[in-house]
Order: C-alpha cells, then structure tokens, then sequence
C-alpha cells in the first residue's frame, strides 16, 4: 500500500475546486472525454439519490494533495441493489495501490448498503475497450465482463427523414409538472424489460428538469388517442462539454417506447423527431449510447438512421 495514504469523506464544496482539478490532469493524459467542471460536480452531487457523506470518498497523500476520488451511485430498491463504482486517480499515482483502494471502499460501503435495505447487492463498474490499465484492475480486484455498450454518432448535416407517426398519435412537448408521474411511469415501464432496469422516480425526473442543461423544446412524448404515454425522447446540449472537446454535439440522452406499442414505428418517429430538434438547435453531430447485445432492436434502430459506432465500453460486476 502506497506510504502515508490517507481516507476521507467529502466536505464539501470546498472540495469540489481539488475533485475538478484532479478529473481534469486525468483527461488530460486518458482522453476520455470525461472532463468536468465545479457546476457540473455540483449538479452531479446533489442529485436526489446520492448520499454524499457515504458515497463519495477522497483519498491524500502525505502533503495532503488529492490523489484518488471515487463515487458510488446506488440503485433505487430491488430485488438487487446495484452500486456503481467511478474512481479517478492522478496520473503518477497510479500504481494500483489508490484504485484497488477505491474497490476496497466500494465494497465495503455496498455492504453497508446490503445490510441497510436487507437486500443483495453487486459492485459494478465500467472501463473503456481500449483502457488496458483499468480493464488490468478490475480483472486484478475480481470484476468480471458483463455487458458491452457502443457510443455512436451522427452527422446531422446529412440529410433527415421526417418522422411519420402511426394514425393516432401525438407528438408534444413534455410539461415538467403536470406529466413528471405520467412520464416516469411510462419510462418505467418502456424499460423494465431491458438489461440492468432499476425504477426511476418522480423526484429524480423533478430534479432533473431543474438543471441549466435542461431545455424543455428536447423533450418530446407521443401520446395515443387514449391519452396513454406511450414513446419519449429527450435530447441534450452541454455546452461546458462541447467547450471542452471543441465539438458541436448533442446528446440523445433517452429514447424509449412502451411496452404494447412497439414494433408500429413509434420508436423511429421520436428518434428522427429529436434528430431535426437537435439541428435546429445548432448542433452538428447527434451522439447517443446504446447496449449493444438490446433485445429490442435499439442497434439496428439506430443504424438504419445513419448513426454509427465510434466507441466501445465495458460493464464490469463483482458480486458481494
């Protein structure tokens, strides 16, 4: 173990300059894009789920500079709880001792969480397909390989299809307050049948229809003639990373259609929808994350409409 390294809880803000510091010297050398600023961090630790007493955990050395961060991020209630591990760790110090440091406090707090909900728990974890270093740890602190996702991407100077929505249906904008339980209940419902589904909840949808990046004009429902929600999309521009990356890119962040209206086109139609709301916004390029082994066709969706993939990541899990 690394000499005189030493554990702490976050506290608070006054963290947040040193946690950016440290996120940011790490971009610099892994070029992940994963860099980050002090609002952003912000928006990130007081999201509604997130104990930031518990979760987060920073680690010094001997001076008392900051070397190491981790977050966990805890799943709502289930028949398994899961915890998703992310842990930096500046570029010379990394020898393994402060990552498999990190695992350590990972596992130890997902007990804790194990005993709280009286419910088991996995550890998880995520590294890019061309990050050796961090595949080597995880395999090293025995996470396995569970699941494979692409980044992929889309000129949005290229040529559109309009969408055509099936008879019946209406295409809208989402109104945050009158629709936040409608919303969550067909977003819950869209994708309870998907790899890894946890609930998600009415006071995370609330919180996250507050922050700056949230414009209302990218968040598209279609509802049928019963007034059933039945497909969503919500796109996002985030422009501290776009000022980071010297990119013009908005996200497809959602894309969703419920259970008993599949396989009609709804999921196409919301898709070419948010692609024309997101160049009309001024964006150049769509980009989006998908589960590349989706039982519902997400991957084909999304190359019949000229995305392609440019990125490949890797879950990892270690049961508890």
């Amino acid at each position: 173990m690394m000499a005189n390294l030493s554990a702490r809880c976050y506290a608070g803000d006054r963290d947040l300059d040193a946690i950016a510091n440290l996120i940011n010297t790490c971009e610099e050398v892994d070029r992940l894009d994963e860099g980050t600023s002090i609002s952003e961090l912000q928006q990130e630790f007081n999201e509604p789920s997130l104990d930031v007493a518990r979760d987060i955990c920073l680690w010094e050395d001997a001076e008392g500079k900051l070397i190491g961060f981790a977050q966990l991020s805890v799943s709502e209630p289930g028949e398994v709880i899961d915890g998703w591990l992310s842990f930096r760790v500046r570029p010379d110090a990394r020898s393994g001792d402060v990552e498999a440091a990190a695992i350590a406090w990972g596992e130890v707090r997902m007990r804790e969480v194990s005993t709280m909900r009286s419910a088991p728990v996995k550890l998880r974890s995520w590294a890019r397909a061309e990050d050796c270093d961090r595949i080597s740890v995880l395999a090293s602190c025995g996470f396995r390989a569970d699941r494979y996702f692409f980044r992929m991407a889309r000129s949005l100077c290229e040529q559109i299809p309009e969408p055509q929505f099936p008879e019946g249906f209406l295409l809208r904008q989402v109104s945050c307050e009158q629709d936040a339980e409608a919303w969550v209940e067909m977003f819950n419902q869209s994708f309870i049948d998907h790899w890894n589904h946890h609930d998600f909840t009415v006071e995370k949808s609330n919180y996250y229809s507050t922050l700056p990046n949230y414009r209302n004009e990218l968040d598209s429902i279609a509802v049928a003639a019963d007034g059933t929600f039945a497909a969503f999309c919500y796109c996002e521009i985030n422009p501290d990373e776009n000022d980071r990356t010297g990119r013009n890119e908005g996200w497809i962040c959602v894309l969703g259609t419920r259970r008993g209206f599949r396989k009609i086109g709804l999921g196409r139609a919301m898709l070419l929808a948010g692609l024309h709301r997101l160049k009309a916004a001024g964006v150049e390029t769509a980009i989006l994350g998908v589960d590349a082994e989706n039982s519902c066709g997400a991957l084909r969706l999304y190359e019949s409409v000229g995305f392609h993939n440019i990125r490949k990541s890797i879950s990892y899990v270690k049961d508890i």
